[in-house]
């Protein structure tokens, strides 16, 4: 958004709390909005526009636009639906709005979030600020070394798709005082979903993919946290996965019983397929599962999640792909860097040494592959460093790949040598 887009400065110095829409569609609160919006890219909603676009036709449009929000005109866009496939099976529904919506909704957000934040649970850890997965993933950790080795975890059926609006609303309106906020809110609660070029109303739900959307589900969910939290449980929820720590298997069954009710307060349903009271050290919670050692409790990466790292990293690495050594360490920094990150709490550095090794492993395989012929091979290897007796042996037998990969290429393809292709490490 550049300057002309850029709404004037608000004549107040301040904004009581009956007049949160002026507060968020200051000019500061909107840059803001935009320049995080712009740093979060997004594909372009319904009306085709990208980010890139919609800096431009805000230029001009955005002084109606604003206006139309001050005077209650303004009609969102509808979403446009996008599948995405999820680890387990089947596919999570987003909705993604124009970027003018989501400007919109950042600018709503920046506004509410400092109002309504405070006031949630501290074992509510989903897009919060302060808060993350990690935490959540500490906290579980705590309760389970503490005794409390029985997990009551909770899955709620297609959550984001079946919020109640009026429920929510009747929450959100205990919280937030100006009506202009409320009804715009709705509005993009109601706001219409186009799939496949058929646009369809929504009567329940808020549709992942729009800023507002994990603020809305705390503030329903919290009263779930709040109840949990007058039992005196042991939990921690991140957004809508909840797991209570007990004692036994029946205290468990006691607490599921009583989630049930409250979630069905809400109108909200439990995956009972998903949904079981189990032994701690069997559930992953986040990415992440939990083992004993010595009497303590330790972090490991989930085997779904090990997994899915294995099926990416095969992809990036398939023999067939005629990428270059260089062009797959590209690939792997990409990928594996992020993953590292998010899963640096795992205390198993045994796993993580063995998946550099397998790693390094189809790199090797895919170097012999890429040499497939036998004197390019043989020439390569001893350029490498290897004997005449063992680049005959191994470009002999040219087409084993995995096989000829671990004979004696690990010496002369070291650690270093992929450390200087610029390879990433997992440990």
């Amino acid at each position: 958004m550049t300057d002309e887009a850029k709404p004037a400065r608000s004549a107040q110095t301040g904004w009581g709390a009956d007049d949160l829409l002026g507060q968020a569609l200051s000019r500061e609160n909107v840059l803001a909005a935009w320049k995080r919006v712009k740093a979060n890219k997004g594909s372009a909603g319904v009306d085709g526009r990208t980010v890139q676009d919609t800096g431009e036709y805000l230029k001009t449009a955005w002084p109606a636009i604003r206006q139309r929000l001050l005077d209650g005109s303004y009609m969102p866009g509808p979403v446009r639906r996008v599948g995405i496939p999820k680890p387990g099976g089947g596919t999570r529904e987003l909705g993604i709005p124009t970027v003018v919506d989501r400007l919109i909704q950042q600018a709503l957000l920046q506004v509410l979030q400092p109002l309504i934040d405070p006031s949630f649970s501290a074992h509510s850890h989903g897009f919060r600020p302060g808060h993350s997965a990690h935490g959540a993933v500490l906290e579980a950790q705590q309760y389970v070394q503490a005794g409390y080795r029985i997990v009551v975890d909770v899955d709620l059926e297609k959550f984001f798709d079946h919020v109640n609006h009026d429920i929510l609303m009747d929450r959100l309106a205990k919280r937030i005082a100006d009506k202009r906020v409320l009804r715009l809110i709705r509005r993009y609660l109601q706001a219409g979903i186009l799939a496949h070029g058929v646009h369809s109303e929504r009567f329940e739900g808020t549709p992942q993919g729009g800023p507002l959307s994990p603020l809305l589900a705390n503030v329903l969910l919290d009263e779930v946290d709040r109840e949990l939290e007058r039992r005196g449980h042991r939990f921690v929820r991140y957004a809508d996965d909840c797991n209570v720590y007990v004692r036994s298997r029946k205290a468990g069954e006691r607490v599921l019983q009583a989630l049930r009710g409250r979630y069905a307060r809400l109108a909200l349903k439990v995956n009972e397929s998903k949904t079981a009271v189990a032994d701690a050290w069997g559930r992953k919670f986040l990415g992440y599962c939990f083992w004993a050692y010595n009497n303590e409790v330790k972090r490991a990466v989930a085997p779904p999640a090990l997994d899915k790292l294995r099926e990416r990293i095969r992809q990036l690495t398939r023999r067939t792909r005629g990428r270059s050594l260089e062009q797959i360490a590209a690939d792997l920094r990409e990928y594996v860097p992020g993953w590292k990150a998010y899963f640096r709490l795992a205390q198993t550095p045994r796993v993580m040494r063995d998946l550099d090794k397998w790693l390094r492993h189809r790199l090797r395989a895919v170097q012999l592959k890429q040499w497939r012929r036998g004197t390019t091979m043989f020439r390569e290897l001893r350029r490498l460093g290897a004997s005449v007796d063992l680049a005959g042996r191994i470009a002999g037998n040219a087409r084993r790949w995995w096989r000829n990969s671990s004979l004696g290429l690990n010496i002369l393809m070291p650690v270093a040598y992929f450390d200087r292709l610029g390879v990433p490490r997992l440990s």
